[in-house]
């Protein structure tokens, strides 16, 4: 049985833009080569899920040397980029305050392979928070396909 997605983005009209990078910036420290997170597209508060995107574009800083002539957005990007939205729904829908660290990551799997030219959706649903932690699974979709999942903790600083 393939994968399935954490939740229905069918539905939901991906041209969208609820946050914009401007808005995230409120939220998110993260400046120049290391913003990954585009625009919000969706978010469900109660059902604490959030829908971000990332474009993949050919100028980035990893494309001419990660793999010349068949460049590969890397995986730690894919992951920065969700843990980037799981940040941004923290802060925002949670209101927890401070620096959100990166404190790990788990049962990653990576499915597909994301190239410059493609938008990276990614899914996130919030499952948990305790002491200053937090805890998400996120999938990144490109084309309708699962491209990656795995599940972020972050840590209040």
């Amino acid at each position: 049985m393939p994968p399935q997605f954490i939740f229905d983005i069918s539905e939901i009209d991906l041209d969208t833009v609820l946050f914009d990078q401007q808005e995230i910036r409120k939220m998110n420290p993260q400046r120049g080569a290391m913003e990954h997170l585009d625009a919000v597209i969706w978010c469900d508060p109660v059902a604490q899920r959030i829908l971000g995107k990332k474009i993949v574009r050919e100028d980035e800083f990893w494309v001419p040397g990660h793999i010349p002539g068949r460049p590969l957005l890397p995986g730690v990007i894919m992951i920065e980029a969700a843990a980037q939205l799981a940040c941004f729904y923290t802060k925002y829908y949670l209101k927890m305050e401070g620096f959100i660290g990166f404190g790990g990551t788990g049962e990653t799997k990576f499915r597909a392979e994301v190239r410059p030219g493609m938008t990276l959706y990614l899914l996130t649903h919030h499952t948990w928070t305790r002491h200053g932690r937090v805890g998400s699974i996120v999938q990144g979709v490109v084309n309708g396909q699962l491209a990656f999942e795995t599940s972020i903790v972050g840590v209040q600083m």
